[in-house]
């Protein structure tokens, strides 16, 4: 009699454990995008920043001192020039920056639409020529991999 209860007891566990094998194990494709859906492609997890700027913590404040770094170091070099006799009428100018995983910097001047007053051939020229000797960036990072980050610095030339 034992036996018996034993045996129908145990019965039902054995069908009924069977349901777990037959679960669908999801494809690589599947979770490959899954995850890559997951991702937020708008966002870095650190941002560039240069050897000054890496003790700092906090994330927002090391980015903001990296900033403020990149603004002051692109206004001195181009206090310097003749880029504000030529233009009198140009007091700020708008940067793009772009970082690349190599930690190489190229810098693009931005005009605006009606920009036919400025000469944009020659300022690009001064820019490109003024904004060399920068030192060592590290690149933006992103799931621990070096990636390319773009960002717009406003730069004053005329400091009143």
């Amino acid at each position: 009699m034992r036996k018996i209860t034993l045996i129908l007891f145990f019965l039902p566990l054995l069908f009924s454990s069977c349901q777990y094998f037959d679960k669908q194990v999801p494809s690589e494709k599947e979770l490959l995008q899954k995850e890559l859906k997951a991702i937020n492609w708008k966002e870095v997890d650190e941002f560039p920043s240069i050897a000054g700027c890496e003790k700092i913590e906090d994330k927002t404040l090391r980015q903001q001192c990296f900033f403020e770094y990149m603004t002051q170091l692109i206004q001195q070099k181009l206090s310097v020039d003749t880029l504000s006799i030529l233009y009198p009428e140009l007091d700020t100018i708008e940067v793009k920056v772009t970082v690349y995983p190599n930690s190489r910097i190229m810098f693009e001047p931005l005009f605006p639409k009606d920009s036919v007053a400025y000469d944009t051939i020659k300022i690009d020229s001064i820019l490109k020529a003024r904004l060399v000797g920068f030192p060592k960036i590290n690149p933006a990072i992103k799931r621990g991999i070096p990636v390319k980050t773009q960002f717009i610095l406003p730069v004053i030339l005329k400091v009143e």
